[in-house]
């Protein structure tokens, strides 16, 4: 079944600039394969549910290695049948308004 997660994972024991923190999940994330998008307050992944949880279980374990305190949100669209959803979505809402967004 595919899945594609929006998630955020920041240490909130490491003062107001955690950049090296997300630095070090997009590499993960990177490595994983699956299809992503970084944005300003979280990452988009696509893929099958246990691939991608697994990933963000990944990203928590290196968080969690000299992290206190970690806050995490999770927002998942799961949807049988369908890939491209990281893309597709955006440019549905695209041809709707017959131009292009900020993205």
């Amino acid at each position: 079944m595919s899945v594609l997660v929006e998630f955020s994972m920041t240490p909130l024991d490491k003062g107001e600039s955690v950049s090296t923190y997300v630095a070090r999940s997009l590499e993960i994330i990177s490595n994983s394969g699956l299809p992503y998008k970084l944005g300003p307050m979280g990452t988009c992944i696509e893929g099958e549910w246990d691939e991608v949880m697994a990933v963000i279980k990944q990203c928590y374990e290196k968080m969690n290695s000299d992290c206190n305190r970690i806050s995490i949100s999770i927002k998942a669209d799961v949807r049988s049948g369908k890939t491209g959803r990281l893309e597709g979505k955006i440019q549905s809402v695209e041809a709707k308004l017959g131009r292009t967004v900020n993205h």
